[in-house]
């Protein structure tokens, strides 16, 4: 029960690191490595909401002179953040290996240093939007090296989601917020600037069966090459079907996401003629936010197969995504089996 006091502030509250550890007391066999390595990651991300509401002033806008391993531009900002989650991971003593989307490989973690966990992460997600002050967020999955495998190397990342210990996103929005599964449900925490610390204020989140919104670049439907799709959005803005759907459409995947997660609805991003086998990355993008939707009730499929039973082949891998309320992604799979017969 919160306690509640003459300054207003609540003297038992549910902080995300009191959470971790109520939740590790249920396992007898834990020993806490999860708990501090998910502290590690709530300092880079409050180093980075730091950086991202002071970004202007700070001139920490504009290109930083190079380009990422996918061939886009790097922004001051990015590269900030990126340090950040490196320095913070490897200075854990939980981690072994670290998979960013900044870095063309992956980062092993000074021997002395290594634990038993492997974090793959998009520490700037939606760059593109940050000049203009739309959402960003940054983006984590966490899995356990596998056994017997040393020394440790690249190839030990490429795991299927369903071997997922944890997931989650930070979202810099109007307040900064944090999603999180450990596999027991979906959890959401604000950043109190009070207290300096994450909150629990959305326990348990549900995705709702349907929505009302569904959320695709438009602008690419004529490269889309997928008859389906055009056919499913089709159906959605016309009144005769059913009252239609709203078309929402952010282009940065965490505040997309967290919008589908919160109110329901579907979210696309199909490949197309430019990208054949999809744009967004399957391992720091893709699978995290499938975990979470799965964990929350959703569904998310690349438009044949569940995406946490697909295997990666390399840490950059990309790959289509169809994400959202059960219902929703059901219907659309439901309409690419039926084009493909």
């Amino acid at each position: 029960m919160a306690a509640s006091n003459s300054t207003g502030f609540d003297s038992n509250c549910m902080t995300l690191t009191r959470f971790v550890l109520a939740e590790q007391q249920k396992y007898p066999e834990a020993c806490g490595d999860l708990t501090q390595l998910l502290v590690s990651i709530q300092t880079a991300v409050k180093a980075v909401s730091s950086a991202v509401r002071r970004a202007g002033i700070a001139k920490l806008y504009g290109i930083a002179g190079s380009t990422n391993v996918q061939g886009e531009e790097v922004k001051k900002l990015d590269v900030l953040a990126n340090e950040l989650f490196i320095n913070m991971l490897s200075a854990s003593f939980t981690t072994c290996l670290l998979v960013s989307e900044e870095n063309d490989t992956a980062i092993i973690v000074d021997s002395e240093k290594q634990g038993k966990y492997i974090v793959c992460f998009d520490p700037l997600d939606g760059s593109s939007n940050i000049e203009c002050l739309v959402s960003i967020g940054s983006i984590f999955s966490i899995y356990r090296r596998p056994a017997g495998s040393s020394p440790v190397s690249e190839k030990d990342a490429l795991q299927p989601g369903n071997q997922l210990v944890a997931a989650g996103y930070a979202l810099y929005g109007s307040a900064t917020m944090m999603v999180l599964s450990i596999g027991k449900g979906v959890n959401g925490f604000i950043l109190d600037p009070a207290i300096g610390e994450f909150v629990l204020t959305d326990p348990n989140i549900r995705v709702p069966a349907r929505g009302k919104i569904y959320s695709i670049n438009e602008g690419y439907t004529n490269l889309w090459g997928q008859p389906a799709l055009k056919e499913y959005v089709d159906r959605k803005k016309d009144p005769k079907v059913g009252k239609p759907y709203a078309c929402r459409f952010v282009g940065s995947m965490v505040a997309d996401i967290h919008r589908t997660l919160k109110y329901g609805g579907i979210f696309m991003y199909p490949s197309y003629s430019d990208y054949p086998t999809g744009r967004l990355r399957l391992m720091y993008e893709v699978i995290p936010m499938s975990y979470l939707m799965e964990q929350a009730g959703g569904l998310a499929s690349n438009g044949t197969k569940r995406i946490l039973d697909v295997v990666p082949s390399s840490i950059h891998q990309r790959c289509p995504i169809f994400i959202g309320s059960r219902e929703d992604v059901s219907e659309v799979l439901e309409l690419i089996e039926k084009h493909s017969k």
